[in-house]
C-alpha cells in the first residue's frame, strides 16, 4: 500500500509540475494544439507518449546517477561545462517565470476578490515559504491534494461538452496552419515543459528509494497530462473559432457550468500557479546550494524576494526574448535525453578515488604490501 501510495504521489506531483497556469487558462493548449484543427487529436497522442517515455526516463536517470539538482542531470547529458552553462539559463528562465506567476496570483486576489495586489503576492510568498520547509514531502502532499481536484474538473468539462452542439468538432476542425508546425508543436511543447519540469522532477526522483515507483509514476503522471490536454481541447474545439478571442479561454468555458464551477475553477487557477512557483522555487534552491556556501533557509528567501522585486516591475518582455532560445535549448535537450541510455556506466572520478555506478558508491583503496 505504501508503495502504491508513492507511486500516486509522484504521479500527482509530475501532472502538478507539468500543468501550470498556462495549461489552467487554456492558452497553451489553444496555441499548440487547438489551432491545428484535426490534426490536434494526433499530435496530443504524440505528446502524451513524449510525457510518459522522456519524463519517466529522466527521473530513472536522475536517480541512478545519484543527481541533487538539475544541474547535476544537465552535467550528465552534455558535460560538465556545457551543462553548467544550460543550468544557469536555465535557472534565469525559472525565476523570471515565476516572477510572472507570482504577478498573476496578486492579480487574481485584486480582480476576483477585491483585496490589493501586494496582499496576494505576500499570501503566496508565505504559504510557499512555510511549505518549502517541508521539503520535497511538502511538495508532494500538495500535488496529492491539486491534481485531484485537476482531474475532477476535466471530467466535469468533457461531460458538459458532451450536452451541447458540436462537441464532436474536435474531429472534423479545420485549419489552415501548416502540417509541419503541427507536427512540430507536440515536440516544442513537451520539450520545453520537461525542461522546466526537471527543477523539481530530478531532486524528487534521487529521494524516491524504489525505482518501480518511479517508472509507474511517470507512466500514470504522463498519461494524466495527455488526459488532461485532450479535455481542455475537446472543450475549445466546440468553441472555435469564437474562443480565440479570448485572454483566458477555459474561464470562457468555465462560466458556462455555473457558479460554482466557475469558483473552483479560479481556485483551482491559483492553486497551479501556487504549486508551480513552489516547485520552482525548490528546484532552484537546491541547485544554489551545490554552488553557494550557504544553507537553504537562507537561499530559498533571498529567492522568493528576487521573485518579489521583479514581479513589481514586470518581467514579461525580457522574459518573450529569452523564451524562444530556451524552446530551441530544450529541444537540443530533449535529443540528448533521448540519446542517453538508461543504464549508466561506471565513473571514475580521479580526484576522490571512487567510482559511481548507478546509486551506489564503490570505494577504490590502494593495495598495500604487507
Amino acid at each position: 500500500m505504501k508503495s502504491h501510495v508513492r507511486t500516486l504521489q509522484i504521479a500527482f506531483t509530475y501532472i502538478g509540475t507539468i500543468v501550470g497556469a498556462g495549461f489552467a487558462t487554456g492558452q497553451e493548449i489553444l496555441k499548440f494544439f487547438t489551432r491545428y484543427g484535426h490534426w490536434a487529436v494526433l499530435t496530443i497522442l504524440v505528446s502524451t507518449i513524449l510525457f510518459i517515455w522522456l519524463g519517466t526516463k529522466m527521473m530513472v536517470i536522475a536517480r541512478r546517477i545519484e543527481a541533487e539538482s538539475y544541474e547535476d542531470f544537465n552535467r550528465h547529458l552534455f558535460g560538465d561545462q556545457v551543462g553548467s552553462t544550460i543550468s544557469l539559463f536555465t535557472m534565469v528562465i525559472l525565476i523570471g517565470v515565476n516572477s510572472i506567476m507570482l504577478a498573476g496570483a496578486g492579480a487574481i486576489f485584486q480582480e476576483h476578490l477585491g483585496l490589493h495586489y501586494q496582499t496576494g503576492l505576500i499570501l503566496t510568498l508565505v504559504g510557499s515559504y512555510f511549505l518549502l520547509k517541508r521539503g520535497i514531502s511538502g511538495i508532494l502532499q500538495m500535488n496529492s491534494l491539486i491534481v485531484p481536484l485537476m482531474l475532477t474538473l476535466s471530467l466535469i468539462i468533457i461531460f458538459n461538452t458532451f450536452q451541447i452542439p458540436g462537441a464532436e468538432r474536435f474531429l472534423f476542425l479545420e485549419t489552415d496552419r501548416s502540417i509541419f508546425g503541427a507536427w512540430m508543436s507536440p515536440l516544442l511543447y513537451t520539450a520545453f515543459n520537461l525542461g522546466m519540469a526537471q527543477a523539481v522532477l530530478v531532486p524528487m526522483a534521487r529521494h524516491t528509494d524504489d525505482e518501480k515507483s518511479l517508472v509507474w509514476g511517470g507512466i500514470i503522471g504522463g498519461a494524466g497530462i495527455g488526459f488532461m490536454l485532450i479535455a481542455a481541447h475537446f472543450a475549445m474545439s466546440s468553441q472555435m473559432p469564437g474562443i480565440l478571442l479570448f485572454e483566458i479561454p477555459m474561464g470562457n468555458i468555465a462560466v458556462r457550468l455555473g457558479t460554482v464551477v466557475q469558483t473552483i475553477y479560479l481556485l483551482l487557477i491559483f492553486l497551479e500557479i501556487f504549486s508551480t512557483f513552489v516547485a520552482d522555487i525548490y528546484g532552484v534552491t537546491m541547485q544554489l546550494k551545490q554552488r553557494i556556501p550557504v544553507k537553504p533557509a537562507l537561499i530559498t528567501p533571498i529567492l522568493m524576494l528576487v521573485c518579489y522585486l521583479l514581479s513589481q516591475f514586470g518581467f514579461s518582455s525580457l522574459l518573450s526574448v529569452f523564451y524562444p532560445i530556451f524552446g530551441a535549448l530544450s529541444m537540443v535537450w530533449a535529443v540528448m535525453l533521448l540519446r542517453t541510455p538508461w543504464s549508466t556506466p561506471p565513473r571514475i572520478d580521479s580526484s576522490s578515488g571512487s567510482s559511481r555506478k548507478g546509486n551506489s558508491l564503490v570505494s577504490i583503496k590502494p593495495v598495500t604490501r604487507k
